[in-house]
């Protein structure tokens, strides 16, 4: 395999293997897909699986954020949070603040 190519996959590998502890925008795509979001929001985040699940893509950082840290402590909890709040478990802010990054760069 070229390093080229490995310099691109290495970043997913790490954060799947929960090495790293400093996410950044850059992570926000791969932490998405790592953490499992892509499973019910859908691989663009524009077609999740339920008319009930949110469109993610173009979402306002900062309610994106504020909605994910809500789920997670249970501030939120309304039908749908249940199932996110055991996915949130494992999501530390950094990767929460990447990962809201990521998704407010989206077109919707």
């Amino acid at each position: 395999m070229k390093v080229k190519n490995m310099l691109k996959i290495l970043p997913a590998a790490l954060l799947v293997a929960g090495i790293s502890s400093n996410a950044t925008a850059a992570d926000g795509k791969a932490l998405y897909m790592a953490k499992g979001c892509m499973a019910c929001h859908g691989m663009d985040a524009k077609t999740p699986i339920m008319p009930v699940y949110p469109k993610l893509a173009g979402q306002n950082k900062d309610y994106a954020t504020a909605q994910m840290k809500d789920i997670k402590s249970g501030a939120r909890n309304n039908g749908q949070s249940a199932a996110m709040k055991a996915i949130m478990a494992s999501v530390s802010d950094e990767e929460t603040a990447a990962i809201a990054e990521w998704l407010s760069g989206l077109a919707k």
